[in-house]
Order: structure tokens, then C-alpha cells, then sequence
């Protein structure tokens, strides 16, 4: 769909009004978020952008409705990878618990207008070089067969490079280690200092940045709408913050979502060779349609879900005692 000018403030001041809402609501007052404030807010951002789905589509944009819908579905899938890095820094930092809300909201915000620019480079990029296809397609291949290594692997915490990224940024930007409630910058003997709360927004939105690297080349493999890949990515990503704390527990039990994201980004790949091919060649290639890209993510997912629940129960059965020899070491933990 061609979405005018119009369209574009429109949505945009919506989306402005919704996050301001959902800050002045839920977000404003630093709190320990439950499962059930957590829950409630999930299926609002879900139903929000379930609405805008169909409204897609009751507007007579039926192929852009379901290219929001791959989409959307993609970009939360490949988001809750993200989630596994967001519970690391918040324990590496220690993050009091009634702060996290706060780190979480504003570094979604930051991640998301570092997308738009991906977004507005992506779509330049593909309108004038077709040959990108294949540039996005090979480094998705390459992601998923990387997400499979990964998996195969047990690595130490330590070694996540968004890790090495803030320790370096630690010694060359004068900080101080202790919170200051919400404040970002505090002065101590005449020195402004950034506190943990700056520094863990920070990371939180170059982490984001660093799996939209993987999640925007995905998009463009589904739908090459410049609206359409910026509303999905904004729907995704505002849902985020609450997803972090109703999930933080079922996280540790999707012990096959590696294998699942690759699959994902690894068809995704093919896709967009095929489409590449398609627009650059006289080659006759199958091309991939939106419904059947739909059926492909879903259907991952929820052998993926399926395959995580089973693993982890016969874990545990084959070891009934682990999280009773481990708690001892559990409570020594800062909470974050």
C-alpha cells in the first residue's frame, strides 16, 4: 500500500498518544510490576495491534494486512530473543526491581526510533539496489546456521559482546555505581556523573539495535511497505516492556527458541533470495506468499513451544532434586 503523508502523522501521533498513556497509566510512578498489571497490558498492546490488522483490511488493504501480521509476528518472535539479553543486564547491573519498569520503557523508546532510521536506510536501500535481497537473504541464512552454533554451545555470560561494549563505555564515560532513583546524571564533588540508570537504558537500547540488525532485514523479507515495516516494528516493540515481566520465568523453559528463530530466519533468507532472484533475473522461481509465510512462523513457533515444554518436564523428571540443590546458590542473587 502506498500510505500518504497523512497516514504516516496520524499514526505516528497515535502511537505517541498510546505511549504516553501507557507511561502516565502504568509507567509513571517506579513500582515492582505483577504478573497480573504485566498480563493486562500484554493483551492491550495484542488487541491494539490486532485491531490495526483488521483495520487494514476492513480499509480494503488486504495484502498489506496480512504482510502486518507476518510481520508483527516475526519481529515479536525474534523480540523475545531479546528478552534473554534484557534479564542478563538486569542482573549484571543489578537493577532494583521497581526500576526495571522505568529501564525497560525508555530504552524500548530509544530502540525503536534507532529502527525507524534502519527502517527509512532498509527501504532506500532495496528501492535502488534490487541486489540487496541477496545481501539481506545470505546474512539471515547466516543468522540462523549462527543461532544454531549458539545453541550447540554452552558460553559464559561473560563473553556477550553487548557486555565488553558497556564495560568499555564504564571506563571512559565518568559514572558513579550508585542508584539515584530514577535519575540519569548526579553531581558529586562539583562532577556531573551518569548513574546505572542512564548507562543500563543505554544497553538495553543498543542491545535492541543489535538484534534489529537480524529482525529488519527479516521484515523487508516479508514485506518491502516502509509503513508497514515501521508499524509492525512499533506494535512489537511496545509490547515488549510487559512481555519482559509475564514471561521473565517461561524463558528458562523455551529451551529449544534458538532452534525455533533460526528456522525462522532461515526461511526468511530463502525467501528473499527467491524474491531477489525473481526481481533481478528472467529466472522463473517460485515465489513465497504472505499466507504461506504466516502458516511457516505460527507453525515454528508452536513446535518450538511444544518441544520446550516436553524437554523441560523430562528434565525434570530425570532430575527431580536440581532446583532444590541450586536454590541455596539462587538466594544469593540480587533480584533483577
Amino acid at each position: 500500500m502506498d500510505a500518504s503523508m497523512t497516514m504516516w502523522v496520524i499514526t505516528v501521533a497515535t502511537l505517541l498518544i498510546l505511549i504516553a498513556a501507557d507511561f502516565f497509566i502504568g509507567g509513571r510512578k517506579p513500582h515492582e510490576v505483577s504478573m497480573k498489571e504485566a498480563g493486562t497490558w500484554s493483551i492491550v498492546w495484542l488487541a491494539l495491534a490486532v485491531l490495526f490488522g483488521t483495520g487494514l483490511a476492513v480499509l480494503g488493504h488486504g495484502q498489506a494486512s496480512g504482510e502486518f501480521f507476518a510481520g508483527y509476528i516475526t519481529e515479536k518472535s525474534l523480540s523475545v530473543d531479546n528478552l534473554f539479553v534484557f534479564v542478563l543486564i538486569m542482573a549484571k547491573f543489578s537493577v532494583p526491581t521497581i526500576y526495571q519498569q522505568r529501564v525497560l520503557m525508555i530504552g524500548v523508546l530509544l530502540a525503536l526510533a534507532l529502527r525507524a532510521v534502519f527502517i527509512a536506510l532498509g527501504a532506500a536501500a532495496i528501492n535502488q539496489f534490487a541486489w540487496v535481497f541477496y545481501l539481506f537473504g545470505a546474512f539471515l541464512i547466516y543468522t540462523a546456521w549462527k543461532f544454531i552454533q549458539e545453541a550447540r554451545t554452552d558460553e559464559d555470560d561473560d563473553d556477550w559482546e553487548e557486555g565488553r561494549l558497556l564495560k568499555a563505555v564504564q571506563r571512559r564515560v565518568p559514572s558513579t555505581s550508585e542508584w539515584h532513583g530514577t535519575r540519569m546524571f548526579v553531581r558529586e564533588n562539583g562532577k556531573k556523573l551518569a548513574t546505572p540508570m542512564l548507562i543500563v537504558m543505554v544497553a538495553i537500547g543498543l542491545t535492541d539495535l543489535l538484534f534489529a540488525v537480524d529482525s529488519i532485514p527479516a521484515i523487508f523479507g516479508l514485506t518491502q511497505d516502509p509503513y508497514i515495516v515501521f508499524t509492525a516494528n512499533a506494535f512489537a516493540l511496545m509490547g515488549l516492556r510487559q512481555l519482559y515481566f509475564l514471561i521473565v520465568g517461561l524463558l528458562k523453559k523455551l529451551v529449544h527458541l534458538s532452534y525455533g528463530l533460526s528456522a525462522i530466519l532461515g526461511f526468511i533468507g530463502v525467501k528473499l533470495v527467491l524474491h531477489g532472484v525473481h526481481e533481478t533475473t528472467s529466472l522463473h522461481v517460485p515465489e513465497i506468499s504472505t499466507p504461506v509465510s504466516l502458516a511457516v512462523i505460527g507453525g515454528v513457533l508452536a513446535i518450538t513451544t511444544v518441544t520446550s515444554v516436553m524437554a523441560s518436564r523430562k528434565a525434570g523428571t530425570k532430575n527431580p532434586s536440581t532446583a532444590d540443590q541450586r536454590e541455596p546458590a539462587g538466594n544469593t542473587d540480587t533480584q533483577g
